[in-house]
């Protein structure tokens, strides 16, 4: 019998992938770049938050500290009039946390970012001022309305807190990304308020190399009361 010969079929070839639009060598490089930016990204974000966060002494306006004084103490009075206080106190403190107090400071302003150095010639101002024999008749109403107050008149009130531990009120506001506060607190224990106000940094236009720092620490501030408005009405 003849051998029977079978012819192989040659397979039909697969059809061709459709490119993917990248090559591994191509994801490959994306891949690297990714790695390579994002440090990159966050080298220049941080870059840019030193730009921010450092000052110096072109970021302040040039003020007097005598008119920084000034314009602390109106601060002042405006809460003085809301809180309903009628007595003048006169500069100085003879016993801090126990009598009348009227008296004002200077701090250093700082270049911020990862630094700790002091602008020179750049200077903020307080004003502090006290209250004794302040009965709760008068402390509390007085702190809610001054609460609302502030808030009508665009600060923001980080805290407010009423009878704290049963004996203790307080009230904290600030604004212009908090370079200017405010602060209060009255002590129901021994009839006690407090009140206070910071303002922004600013230059002395006045100010040499060499001159003592903060500037501003051997002022006086007024005698401290209502507004003469208030006290003709």
């Amino acid at each position: 019998m003849p051998e029977e010969i079978t012819t192989a079929t040659a397979p039909t070839p697969a059809p061709a992938p459709v490119p993917t639009g990248r090559t591994a060598a191509q994801a490959f490089g994306i891949g690297c770049a990714v790695l390579v930016a994002v440090p990159l990204l966050l080298v220049l974000a941080f870059v840019a938050w030193i730009a921010v966060v450092t000052k110096d002494a072109s970021d302040f306006p040039r003020v007097a500290p005598e008119e920084m004084v000034s314009r602390t103490v109106d601060r002042s009075r405006e809460a003085y009039d809301v809180l309903g206080f009628t007595r003048t106190i006169r500069p100085g403190v003879e016993k801090i946390g126990v009598s009348t107090e009227n008296t004002v400071g200077s701090s250093y302003c700082y270049r911020g970012g990862l630094t700790d150095e002091t602008v020179d010639g750049a200077y903020s101002v307080s004003h502090s001022w006290a209250l004794d024999h302040v009965s709760a008749e008068q402390a509390i109403p007085g702190l809610r309305r001054l609460r609302d107050h502030l808030e009508d008149t665009g600060w923001d009130i980080t805290s407010y807190r009423e009878n704290v531990s049963g004996d203790y009120w307080d009230l904290y506001a600030s604004r212009s990304d908090r370079d200017e506060r405010m602060s209060f607190q009255w002590f129901a224990d021994r009839d006690y308020f407090i009140g206070g106000t910071s303002t922004p940094c600013a230059m002395d236009p006045g100010w040499q190399q060499g001159d003592d720092e903060p500037t501003g620490d051997q002022l006086w501030p007024p005698a401290f009361g209502p507004s003469t408005k208030k006290n003709g009405s």
